[in-house]
């Protein structure tokens, strides 16, 4: 890979951080393995500190495990980990969902409708349906409109992703997560916050029993 370039005022070890966040979940970092600053500072053309400053942010999101006297590792996710990321996450996108039955004005209804429709489209496409809907369960939480619930999901999505595409290669996963959704959406619809809230809790009970 070729050197960095000062391409934006983005401090330069937040523009690392990304690449490394992007390459750990590309799995080209893999879960557990070592990560070897020297041959990533000379494969950027860094130096080695703006590199462990990258390292400390992803310590701070999960995604990096920091071993003392033995350097940096990509974290690996054990069962309890991706228990208790979903736990939370269910209680919190829950919450969301609850809120949004009740307060989304009919064009964010709309938005989210369009996201759901395009997420049955990609019904195929494992890739493009992990980003769709993403990008649903992120409008999700904006019509919801809590930055501190919006931030606490975010750092836990990345941890979850270290894990996401094992969620998905369950036979049959990928309809069930779309009938879940389509369950989701009428609730909201409806403006029924219980339900909203109920069908987001079974949506995270279901993805991590095909999770583990």
């Amino acid at each position: 890979m070729a050197a960095l370039a000062p391409l934006s005022s983005r401090a330069l070890y937040e523009e690392v951080a990304e690449l490394l966040r992007e390459r750990i979940f590309r799995q080209e970092l893999k879960p557990g393995s070592w990560i070897d600053e020297l041959k990533l500072a000379e494969e950027y053309g860094i130096s080695r500190t703006p590199l462990r400053e990258a390292l400390k942010v992803l310590a701070t999101e999960g995604l990096v495990t920091m071993k003392l006297r033995r350097g940096a590792y990509v974290t690996e996710v054990s069962e309890r980990d991706l228990a208790e990321v979903y736990h939370l996450l269910a209680l919190l996108e829950s919450d969301a969902a609850s809120v949004a039955a009740q307060r989304a004005s009919p064009q964010q209804m709309r938005e989210l409708q369009d996201l759901h429709q395009g997420l049955a489209a990609a019904a195929s496409d494992r890739e493009e349906f992990f980003r769709i809907n993403e990008a649903f369960h992120r409008k999700l939480l904006a019509v919801a409109d809590n930055r501190w619930r919006e931030q606490m999901v975010n750092d836990l999505r990345k941890v979850m992703k270290l894990n996401r595409h094992h969620s998905l290669l369950k036979t049959g996963r990928i309809a069930e997560s779309l009938a879940e959704h389509e369950a989701i959406m009428q609730a909201l619809q409806q403006r029924n916050a219980a339900a909203a809230a109920e069908r987001m809790q079974e949506h995270f009970r279901n993805g991590l029993q095909a999770a583990g």
